[in-house]
């Protein structure tokens, strides 16, 4: 079997880029005491199985529910039924027998055991459904890879069998891979692609991560604990086991959430190979494995005009591609992307290709449009934090929104830490323009603003058309809250160089390289494209051109 890493490289690209990432990979859920009580921060297992009702896949249309045929007579659709330990511990043995994976049934295994059959019933018959789509594609992958086949369990523990799975610590994709552990294995990102959400892609990259672990440990629930918590927590639990390479030796000196790790996948293991005998049954989902193709598109394609042109469902291009990230293929400079379809609508893809790269869709989305998409996303910068930092300072020093750094990076917070790499837009170098949504330039003499009754910062923001978040990073606000009298500081918007200039009842935006009116309108509260349209009398927003002053109403 061919691999790219040989056994030296491993051990240099884990200590340099798994360990620092695998520690961020997933929320601790150590216990805090207090008042003589534990707090335990919720499972990541039970997360993963809890984001999928959040999703429009898994809605009821997507699944048949109905599995009452399934079910012997006399029985409850949800009934749980009571199995002894001694029937679990003889079938989990039996599956022990035809793997090479250790399968131990202890408390731990157990509680998870409970958790998928008992607990979430409803949310397992579903993965059950999914692995429908999902596992003959990864036995195939692991089969290439000559790998146990039991792995594809591992895909249940990190993400539910949900391909739009995400942790709030930048984990993505049905393997949960980091940015920089993605990037190690060949998983790009762009602003309008991301790898890691590739089911085929990032199940390659995951074959090929647990194999050099493998390698690394010579036993695959250590290689497995290394997957979740970085090879360094591994190292440092063998070190404290004496050396012993043995998971349930090194268990006890494992980060907590490690220690539920291997469990998961036991319980994920038995279950899946018996949910029969607990009373669980598959829900159908409206696609199967052998219904998906796949074609390669040639130019920029949107998803709008495969939905109204060959009349596929959004939903389904959707949940088969979540890799493009902007529902747009970005094949330009003659590079090809892969494009997953029901198989049903493939004769009609190629059949029509060339007609679709130039279909106008109702949204007025057409081949131009689109490229010019793709042109703005390709202005994208990573800027990885110094010590020191703030999302201000970078604000500042990129001449963008704080508030636009949080969206484009998904930040709920304002707290960053050195080493991070945030995405940024728009900017072009000390000498560039700033086309995408710059904000208003400022004067960088403080003034006050005196807070009047029934003022709030929203009113306060407008009125120095800056956003809430400015004033509160300006005045280290922690929350909203203000009352009458209070000080705040400010900075004004510099009448002399501001893109916009306030003359009565109107401010004038002027039109900057690449600006739509879409764009124009996002940096305004309260501000429509229709409204400006209006106001300015466009009717053809092709027109817009550099250095055009347009109308937009100031809101009072």
């Amino acid at each position: 079997m061919h691999r790219i890493f040989n056994i030296i490289l491993p051990l240099f690209i884990f200590f340099f880029a798994t360990v620092a990432e695998g520690q961020q990979k997933h929320d601790t859920t150590v216990p805090a005491v207090s008042s003589g009580r534990f707090l335990v921060k919720d499972s990541p297992v039970v997360k993963a199985l809890d984001s999928m009702a959040f999703l429009k896949i898994y809605s009821k249309k997507y699944f048949t529910l109905d599995s009452t045929h399934f079910q012997k007579p006399g029985t409850k659709p949800d009934a749980a039924p009571v199995v002894p330990d001694s029937i679990i511990k003889k079938r989990l043995a039996a599956l022990n027998a035809q793997t090479p994976i250790e399968l131990t049934y202890n408390k731990e295994v157990k509680a998870f055991i409970n958790l998928y059959a008992n607990k979430r019933r409803l949310l397992t018959e579903k993965v059950l459904g999914l692995s429908e789509i999902y596992f003959p594609m990864i036995e195939e992958i692991l089969d290439r890879y000559d790998m146990p086949l039991e792995l594809k369990y591992l895909a249940v523990v990190e993400s539910a069998l949900n391909p739009r799975a995400g942790s709030n610590k930048g984990a993505k994709g049905l393997w949960q891979f980091m940015y920089g552990t993605g990037k190690v294995y060949g998983l790009k990102v762009t602003s309008m692609v991301d790898d890691r959400y590739d089911p085929y892609k990032s199940t390659v990259a995951a074959c090929e991560h647990l194999q050099d672990l493998y390698d690394i440990y010579g036993d695959w629930s250590l290689a497995m604990a290394a997957y979740n918590s970085g090879a360094g927590n591994v190292n440092r639990a063998l070190r404290r086991a004496g050396g012993v390479k043995n998971y349930w030796a090194v268990w006890p000196f494992l980060p907590r959430e490690t220690r539920g790790y291997v469990p998961a996948f036991i319980a994920v293991t038995y279950i899946m190979n018996y949910p029969a005998e607990h009373n669980l049954y598959p829900m159908r989902p409206n696609i199967f494995f052998f219904d998906i193709d796949t074609v390669h598109v040639t130019d920029v394609l949107a998803f709008d005009q495969l939905n109204e042109m060959l009349h596929i469902p959004m939903e389904q291009i959707k949940f088969l591609n979540p890799q493009y990230k902007k529902n747009i293929i970005p094949a330009v400079n003659g590079k090809q992307y892969v494009l997953r379809l029901p198989r049903r609508y493939t004769a009609d893809f190629i059949n029509n290709e060339d007609s679709l790269y130039m279909y106008k869709t109702v949204k007025g989305l057409e081949h131009d449009k689109l490229m010019a998409e793709v042109k703005k996303a390709g202005n994208r910068n990573i800027h990885i934090v110094r010590s020191g930092e703030s999302l201000g300072l970078i604000a500042k020093k990129y001449h963008v929104y704080v508030s636009q750094i949080k969206r484009w990076n998904h930040l709920r917070h304002n707290t960053i830490y050195p080493g991070q790499k945030l995405v940024l837009f728009g900017y072009a170098g000390k000498s560039g323009s700033h086309a995408h949504k710059a904000p208003v330039k400022r004067s960088k003499n403080k003034s006050y603003h005196y807070v009047k009754n029934g003022e709030n910062l929203g009113l306060i923001a407008k009125k120095y058309h800056c956003s809430v978040i400015d004033l509160k990073e300006w005045n280290g606000l922690r929350s909203n809250t203000i009352h009458p009298g209070q000080r705040l500081y400010v900075y004004k918007p510099d009448s002399k160089n501001s893109a916009t200039v306030k003359s009565g009842k109107y401010m004038y935006h002027v039109v900057q390289k690449g600006d739509t009116l879409w764009d124009i309108a996002k940096e305004y509260d309260g501000v429509t494209v229709e409204q400006i349209k209006r106001l300015n009398r466009i009717t053809n927003t092709h027109r817009l051109k550099p250095g055009q002053k347009i109308k937009i109403a100031v809101i009072s």
